[in-house]
């Protein structure tokens, strides 16, 4: 949207954040500064009812709902975006200086809107499942069986625990086996595992009587451990056949929109569970909490496609050859599967964390929610407006929503944050990875601190933290001093404090960049490292980098190689190349992810991977790693293949009984016409017309 000071609405919120109006407008280009009000959402509320029309910026948080509702009222506006200035910049002893931050915020808010991405939908008819000890169960089960479906799947039963008198729900008895699934649609399988079978009877009380150890209660499951063998209680049931000590099919299954696990153990084990499915496990207030999100969950729902997966490049596989598993082993939802030599991604199960982007090595998973590019945007709209405000040492500090809420926290019972201190709210901090990061860094930050809530700290630095080194160690390498790139817990205070206050900034690079991002991960990567290596105080030709890194080589072992070309056709990136006017084996290093499928591929284990960054213009173009002389056909000359590769194939057969005849192995150096021929020549053949 276009800076307008008539559609931007500050407040010093009774002046305690100080605001420079000028500056702010000098900073966005704007042909005169914006009024700052001391009490817009109070006395001065009238001003913005009056005032709001077309796009709206507004420069507080707290008041969102109250502005919404005045703006739409009036019926003028058709956006109204929110900064939170208070507590980003005007609540510091930096606050005075803090004008290139605020001007950045601002900035970053007046940028449009991402493209829409498609959505997953779910339809759910409120199915539940409720799993765990019949007490447990059953209780919840009463409370919900106004509101839901019901069915109770009992694991054990507690001493003296009885089955409803009346049958107002489906209750089974057995041992979760298999369970899958989403919203709307999961599928339980469990193993019968007494022989009363709840399904069949019909609770007539025979077997109790019958039973002399009474082994069987009201909750009609025998107590085997009483139980002496003497099948009274089978007689007892008759004809009703609900009681079966020999049953070989015990397995059973059904589908269900939603699941209460109330098991210690939960049956899904990820670390981020599928929507429809809550594990409170035994804490009460847990169940409670999960009780009320169950209600909710009947109709249709919609959340967005997280992610765009391009399987041309993707480094998983090929030929059975695996590769590149980051992704899979990235995601906490078991959303990724492989898929033959490539990956599905279910997107019903994908929660949109935002891991698998930023390992994957290729970029043929990206996030979409926003995509790269537009996420770029922010980044380059923030730190260019920072910079034409004259702000210095920029510091951008990703967090996401949970993130956001305990810096506030600390925001208002600390310090606050430095005037360099840039906060991003993203969807998620996993999804931000080494292309932006880098590129951020190229276009003038000099910092990248990413605020983890501690309940996910353990799951980042597992799996993000090994980026971080790739990044830091390019930088440093390149003469850009410091530690540019890390997270802290939301949590630790004085951590986060100590992060923000107490670190001094890393050197950054002396000429911002201004290319623009883009949606393909190695695009951005390679525009951000031509920049800083451009701009490096150490200049390099080539970095190394920790084995893992997506970036690096191949060394092909000459004597070993035997030209076959099967590498060519393994690499999924199409880094390594042939050559059709001669027997070449090529390379190029930009296109290289470290996948190692080609040194998995090779039949003579020629090749192994060589880890690092080559940053001269000559790792764009194709280099030959090895080349052969061509053997001809030993009778009329027709090449027929390289040297190596016939020399090795004869070795390999000198000793096969079919080659044993004097002259045999030698037509192995003829093309398949001279064979024929010589076979006709040499062996005792017979006439046709003799016969």
């Amino acid at each position: 949207m276009t800076p307008d000071a008539r559609q931007l609405f500050l407040c010093s919120c009774n002046s305690t954040a100080p605001i420079d109006a000028v500056g702010v407008a000098s900073a966005l280009g704007m042909s005169e500064a914006p009024v700052v009000h001391t009490m817009l959402c109070q006395k001065q509320l009238a001003s913005f009812g009056q005032g709001a029309a077309g796009d709206v910026v507004v420069g507080c948080t707290q008041e969102a709902r109250l502005f919404d509702e005045i703006a739409t009222e009036a019926a003028r506006t058709q956006t109204v975006r929110f900064v939170n200035l208070r507590e980003n910049g005007g609540w510091s002893p930096e606050a005075r200086g803090a004008t290139p931050k605020l001007a950045a915020l601002l900035a970053q808010a007046m940028l449009p809107e991402p493209d829409p991405v498609p959505s997953v939908s779910y339809q759910s008819q409120g199915q539940v499942l409720i799993i765990g000890p019949l007490d447990v169960a059953l209780r919840w089960a009463d409370a919900l069986q106004e509101r839901l479906g019901v069915t109770v799947l009992f694991t054990r039963v507690a001493p003296g625990t009885e089955l409803p008198v009346d049958r107002s729900f489906p209750i089974y008895s057995g041992r979760i086996s298999a369970l899958t699934g989403w919203l709307g649609a999961f599928e339980a399988q469990w193993q019968q595992e007494n022989p009363i079978d709840l399904d069949l009877c019909t609770r007539c009380n025979a077997c109790i009587g019958a039973c002399p150890e009474k082994a069987i209660d009201f909750s009609y499951q025998i107590d085997l451990s009483r139980c002496k063998s003497h099948r009274a209680c089978v007689a007892a049931c008759g004809a009703i056949g609900a009681i079966d000590f020999t049953r070989r099919d015990a397995a059973r299954n059904d589908r269900f929109d939603l699941v209460l696990d109330l098991e210690e153990s939960p049956a899904l084990g990820m670390r981020v569970p599928p929507q429809g499915y809550f594990a409170p496990g035994t804490d009460l207030l847990a169940q409670v909490k999960a009780v009320a999100s169950l209600v909710s969950l009947t109709g249709e729902f919609e959340k967005p496609k997280y992610f765009n997966y391009k399987p041309s490049i993707c480094a998983h596989a090929r030929s059975k050859k695996e590769g590149c598993t980051l992704c899979l082993d990235a995601c906490d939802t078991a959303a990724i599967r492989p898929d033959g030599d490539k990956i599905y991604v279910e997107p019903h199960l994908c929660m949109g964390c935002g891991t698998c982007t930023t390992v994957c090595p290729s970029g043929a998973l990206t996030y979409a929610y926003p995509d790269p590019a537009h996420a770029g945007t922010r980044l380059r709209t923030l730190l260019s407006t920072y910079a034409r405000a004259g702000g210095r040492d920029a510091c951008i500090l990703l967090h996401g929503r949970k993130g956001g809420e305990r810096l506030a926290r600390h925001v208002r019972h600390g310090r606050g944050l430095p005037a360099r201190v840039i906060p991003v709210e993203v969807h998620s901090v996993e999804s931000v990875g080494l292309d932006l990061w880098l590129a951020a860094i190229a276009w003038g930050a000099a910092d990248i601190v990413v605020l983890v809530a501690r309940e996910d700290v353990e799951h980042y630095a597992r799996l993000v933290e090994f980026q971080m080194r790739i990044g830091d160690t390019i930088l440093q390498a390149l003469g850009y001093q410091g530690r540019h790139l890390r997270f802290i817990d939301a949590d630790d205070a004085p951590a986060l404090d100590a992060a923000l206050w107490n670190v001094h900034p890393s050197l950054g690079v002396r000429a911002p960049a201004t290319f623009a991002p883009t949606s393909e991960k190695r695009t951005t990567l390679s525009l951000a490292l031509d920049h800083l290596a451009l701009h490096a105080p150490v200049p390099q030709r080539r970095i190394p980098l920790p084995a893992g890194s997506p970036f690096g080589a191949i060394a092909v072992n000459r004597d070993a190689c035997t030209m076959c070309l099967a590498c060519v056709g393994s690499c999924p990136e199409g880094a390594i190349l042939d050559n059709v006017e001669r027997p070449q084996l090529r390379f190029i290093e930009t296109k290289c992810v470290q996948c190692g499928i080609c040194a998995k591929t090779c039949p003579e284990n020629a090749i192994s991977l060589v880890p690092g960054l080559d940053l001269t213009p000559e790792a764009r173009q194709p280099r030959v790693l090895n080349e052969a002389a061509i053997v001809g056909c030993s009778r009329c000359g027709k090449p027929l293949g390289t040297e190596k590769m016939i020399g090795a194939m004869l070795a390999r057969l000198a000793g096969h009984s079919m080659f044993a005849a004097p002259g045999a192995l030698d037509r192995l150096k003829m093309c398949a016409d001279c064979r024929v021929v010589d076979l006709i020549h040499t062996e005792k053949s017979v006439d046709i017309r003799n016969l």
